[in-house]
């Protein structure tokens, strides 16, 4: 994982980085994150034209230009490493894209967390609203 930024109440917003930190996720969080991770890996993945046909170089760039093109996967912790909140912005954290916002099993995360969410949306210039970002709401 990678440090974001932080949130009131001692909790910090991390990067998933790896499928692995996704799997772990999924499995903490109860939800799908694993999948949709996944998913835009590999739809990032096969976006990328490689600069040379040199069959050994093709690869070179691969990686920095998947995690510019899929979307940012965040996960919210408590100090003691406790996921709270999952959060999928757009590519690069801009705007123009569809946010996700969930907490443990798809629950509403902004009953107890919305202050945690504002301050991710302000350190990427975002409005993170329950509305546009909760896709359960009833």
């Amino acid at each position: 994982m990678e440090y974001v930024c932080d949130a009131p109440n001692d909790e910090t917003w991390f990067r998933l980085m790896t499928e692995a930190e996704a799997e772990a996720e999924s499995a903490e969080m109860r939800h799908a994150v694993e999948k949709h991770f996944r998913r835009e890996r590999e739809r990032a993945a096969e976006s990328f034209k490689p600069l040379t046909s040199v069959y050994i170089e093709q690869d070179i760039g691969k990686e920095s230009h998947i995690a510019k093109s899929m979307p940012i996967f965040l996960t919210l912790r408590n100090q003691d490493g406790k996921g709270l909140v999952t959060a999928m912005l757009p590519p690069g954290g801009k705007s123009g894209g569809a946010s996700i916002v969930v907490g443990p099993a798809n629950a509403d995360p902004y009953i107890d967390h919305a202050d945690a969410i504002e301050a991710l949306g302000r350190h990427f210039g975002l409005t993170l609203d329950r509305a546009q970002c909760y896709p359960y709401r009833r």
